[in-house]
Parts: C-alpha cells; structure tokens; sequence
C-alpha cells in the first residue's frame, strides 16, 4: 500500500479549500486538480509500505501525542518543478504543527523509515500541472483545530485516485 500520515479536514475547511481549487479552475488552461475529499495536509510521506512497516506506522501513530492547536490557511502559492506548477493553499507558520512533523519524523525514522532532507513545507495541495495566468497570493485566513492525525493509504478506485484513512 502507498502510505502517508496526514491531518484530515473538517467540512469548512474542505469547502473553503474547494473556494480555492474552484477559483484556481476557473483561471486555468489545464491541470490535474485533487479530488475535494482528497485534501490533506502531508505530515509524512511513506510510499510503498508492507503489512510490517505499516503495524510499525500504527504503533508509531499510537504513541504520539500532542495537544490539539490551530493551524491557519492564508496564502495560495506554487511551486515550479520541471517547468510544471503545482498550486498548494499555504497554512502560516506554526511552531505546533513544525514540533509535531518534527516528532512524528523523528519516531518513525527511528522506527526504521527514511525520508528526503527537503525542508518540511505546510501546504495543501490544490493541483498539479496547472497552467494558468493565476498569481501567489494571500487569502482570507480560515482553518481548524488539529486534534488527531491519520495514517492514509492511497489507491487509485475506477481511474480516480482516491485518500482513505485507514488509523487515526
């Protein structure tokens, strides 16, 4: 199974994040933009995972704990790879969020893991290969309360490509 953990959203912020993809859509040319059930904000990516390392996930997920805290969506930028754009919703800087991604790394490349040195971002992704006269901003702020975190597998179901948590 593809694995990664991830923060889920209520339904506010998923249709504020929909607002966004919705916008963005309507000022392109083209692109792949995700499924509105499919928004996430990426704690750890896992990838290809067996039945061991996903018991090792779970348990590394049991021990965590953290006290809820607020996260805050407000800016819409994009990142530029291979000359593609993949257009994200910001979530501001959070000292919060940062210790627990920071935790939840730490134990799971104890745990036997490795990820990228690439610097953690916060962002949610809004669409890939997205080509359109749009331009990085900043948005009205919305956002939630982050009490729990969830091991999600991705498959891809009839041709779509679909996010279900499996742990919380």
């Amino acid at each position: 199974m593809h694995l990664f953990v991830a923060v889920s959203f209520n339904e506010d912020t998923l249709s504020q994040l929909r607002i966004l993809s919705d916008e963005l859509r309507c000022h392109s040319e083209c692109g792949r933009f995700t499924l509105p059930g499919n928004m996430h904000l990426t704690l750890a990516f896992l990838g290809e995972c067996d039945a061991e390392q996903t018991t090792k996930v779970k348990a590394t997920l049991n021990a965590i704990d953290f006290e809820p805290f607020d996260i805050v969506i407000d800016f819409i930028g994009r990142f530029k790879r291979s000359g593609k754009e993949l257009w994200w919703a910001g979530v501001k800087e959070n000292a919060e969020l940062l210790k627990l991604q920071q935790r939840l790394s730490d134990d799971l490349i104890s745990a036997g893991f490795r990820f990228d040195k690439r610097k953690y971002s916060p962002h949610i992704t809004l669409g890939r290969e997205i080509k359109t006269d749009a331009v990085p901003k900043s948005i009205d702020p919305f956002g939630e309360n982050v009490s729990k975190i969830d091991l999600m597998k991705s498959e891809h179901v009839n041709g779509k490509l679909i996010y279900t948590a499996i742990h919380c």
